[in-house]
């Protein structure tokens, strides 16, 4: 049978997060960079724990002001110190409620910065690696992001997203461009099948582009958000894919 893990960004701050994770396979718990404090930490693991999630950190930039957005925001030793921070955090609390953590998914303009770029996709991977408990590093494959998990040798899961546009050559179209977001729901469906069945997305120059995915993002910051991935899971498994975390040994 088919596989697929369903994720979603979640502890910052939005309505749904309750309802997602009555959905969703894995979380990505932000832990102070971005967003997120200790008592989110703690609210959104137990809801996790509670649902069968797997638990995840999400770190970003420490632009709380700029929600992670903002390109280029740090590096070098302070952004290593920063992101170690964030997932020690969330570590020492999910280990305080029994749990470890499965995953680490770099949040935002981090993780979009990172694709291309070999230093900061080591930055993130090293924290990875020095992080208890041997998590998977979660990123697009075929990017610098999978090419630091080889090197620090960790497990790597490849993430691609159901309700955003693609590029001919398999990146994201950029947020600041018309259509970067599919808001069609039957469009995001379409998608979600595709990936899970077949590794494939349509890009918005109509080109069939190869997408590995291991694990499907689903926003959580925008209206309907909770319907939409109910959405995406009962069609997914109306073909037969089995929802379950990737990251969990």
């Amino acid at each position: 049978m088919t596989s697929i893990d369903l994720n979603a960004d979640l502890g910052e701050g939005d309505p749904y997060d309750e309802e997602l994770l009555q959905i969703v396979s894995s979380a990505n718990v932000a832990c102070g960079g971005h967003a997120g404090d200790a008592e989110s930490m703690a609210q959104t693991i137990r809801l996790a724990i509670e649902n069968g999630v797997a638990v995840g950190a999400h770190p970003g930039y420490p632009d709380r002001d700029g929600f992670g957005r903002q390109s280029g925001f740090m590096r070098g030793d302070d952004l290593y110190d920063s992101l170690t921070e964030q997932v020690t955090a969330l570590a020492d609390t999910a280990a305080q409620m029994g749990v470890r953590i499965a995953h680490i998914k770099p949040h935002g303009a981090l993780y979009n910065d990172a694709v291309g770029d070999r230093d900061l996709a080591d930055i993130i991977a090293r924290v990875t690696a020095e992080t208890p408990g041997e998590p998977a590093f979660v990123g697009m494959a075929n990017t610098e992001l999978e090419s630091a998990a080889e090197r620090h040798r960790l497990r790597f899961v490849a993430e691609a997203f159901v309700d955003r546009a693609y590029e001919a050559d398999g990146t994201l179209v950029s947020r600041k461009e018309p259509g970067a977001v599919h808001e069609d729901l039957a469009v995001a469906t379409t998608q979600a099948v595709r990936l899970a069945e077949n590794g494939q997305v349509t890009a918005r120059n109509g080109d069939v582009v190869n997408v590995r995915a291991d694990t499907l993002c689903i926003h959580g910051d925008t209206p309907g958000a909770a319907e939409k991935a109910r959405a995406v899971r009962d069609v997914l498994e109306s073909h037969g894919v089995e929802i379950r975390a990737q990251t969990l040994r």
